[in-house]
């Protein structure tokens, strides 16, 4: 199968999934959002992800987050939770997977720093805003799955490797644009933009370990 065909179908599905997010249509999305990442692990598989540590490691945290991503087509709290848990084992698998990949910083890898900063600034409010409102059940889960995610991040931006860093980077802005709009203070576009950003990150750190 052609190279540009494996990243076409994810892409093409990605796109119907903005569609149905854009659209409310809730009914496409259940459909359309999986198939996202499927479609994204299928890629991953053709390009060789399952030949090497990493591509393995890498393989798992795409596993986990499809199985966030069907935990979050609903918006109840032990689903939510359920989907808090899957990402968190994704993020993990990511650590395991630019652990192996390799840290070697270069001299831009400080920036890593400063998109921490950022989401960290973004998102200071979150865990007391998810405590007032729904108690430690979710504020303290919610909590590891910030230093987790924090984690994925320098680790991302320590390899060396900038399409691994800058999808790390998107995939925690659509994080955050996900908790403030929950827990903090409604956003426009919200949904619409916690997708694009999510599958463009996604997408970006599969190319960029495959790359590597």
């Amino acid at each position: 199968m052609p190279e540009e065909l494996v990243w076409l179908l994810p892409a093409l599905a990605a796109l119907v999934d903005w569609y149905a997010v854009a659209r409310d249509d809730r009914r496409l999305e259940t459909a359309a959002k999986p198939a996202v990442l499927v479609l994204l692990i299928v890629a991953a598989v053709v390009l060789g992800a399952a030949d090497s540590p990493e591509g393995r490691w890498l393989l798992v945290a795409l596993f986990f987050g499809l199985l966030g991503d069907i935990a979050l087509l609903s918006e109840s709290v032990p689903r939510f939770l359920a989907g808090v848990g899957a990402f968190l084992l994704g993020h993990l698998a990511f650590v395991v997977c630019f652990l192996v990949l390799g840290l070697s910083a270069r001299w831009w890898s400080v920036l890593g720093l400063v998109a921490l900063a950022v989401a960290l600034g973004t998102t200071r409010r979150v865990p007391s805003q998810v405590h007032v409102a729904v108690g430690a059940r979710v504020s303290v889960p919610v909590g590891v799955y910030m230093v987790v995610i924090a984690a994925m991040l320098v680790c991302a931006w320590l390899t060396g490797e900038l399409l691994v860093a800058v999808g790390a980077s998107v995939f925690v802005a659509s994080d955050s644009i996900l908790s403030v709009n929950r827990f903090v203070r409604p956003l426009p576009q919200a949904r619409l933009a916690i997708m694009v950003t999510y599958h463009v990150g996604q997408a970006l750190i599969v190319a960029g370990v495959l790359a590597a």
